[in-house]
């Protein structure tokens, strides 16, 4: 049996427009030559952007163990989006750095995600596409999950 979006409360039409959009993305990011990026990297990132962390640092930011972390940051280095290198402040430690690669995902991200929000609002329309994120926001807030988002600190569900 067939599955209508229309029928979709909103809960699952939101879920639904968030992937359709996050796969949008990827395909336009993987034009751009970053075809090994995949969108659990931007739960990474967002705590790079800053600057250089240790991998301890990242671990507690991201809720997981050290060792999971670690897993995760060689992961991003194999694909060269990361780097290690000795922390200045502590021999035993080591500090997570964006790469230039992974500085220009980041960017190229950004410019997608701009150029989707303006395709969308020249197709549906500006006031139709301004309400829905308005509408989104004020879910986030309802919900409690601004706080979250404004340090940096979003996970996926679990």
């Amino acid at each position: 049996m067939e599955f209508d979006p229309a029928d979709a409360d909103l809960s699952l039409a939101s879920l639904f427009a968030g992937w359709a959009l996050a796969d949008e993305l990827q395909r336009r990011l993987a034009a751009d030559g970053f075809e090994d990026s995949r969108f659990a990297d931007g739960v990474v990132f967002q705590h790079l952007v800053a600057g250089p962390v240790t991998i301890s640092t990242l671990a507690e930011k991201l809720g997981v163990t050290q060792q999971a972390a670690s897993k995760s940051i060689a992961d991003l280095s194999n694909r060269g989006y990361v780097s290690r290198r000795p922390d200045p402040a502590d021999a035993r430690a080591r500090i997570v750095v964006l790469t230039d690669r992974g500085q220009a995902v980041i960017e190229a991200a950004r410019k997608h995600r701009a150029a989707l929000d303006a395709e969308l609002r020249q197709t549906l329309g500006d006031a139709k596409v301004e309400k829905a994120r308005l509408l989104m926001i004020d879910i986030i807030n309802h919900l409690g999950a601004s706080p979250s988002l404004r340090a940096r600190a979003v996970r996926p569900p679990r």
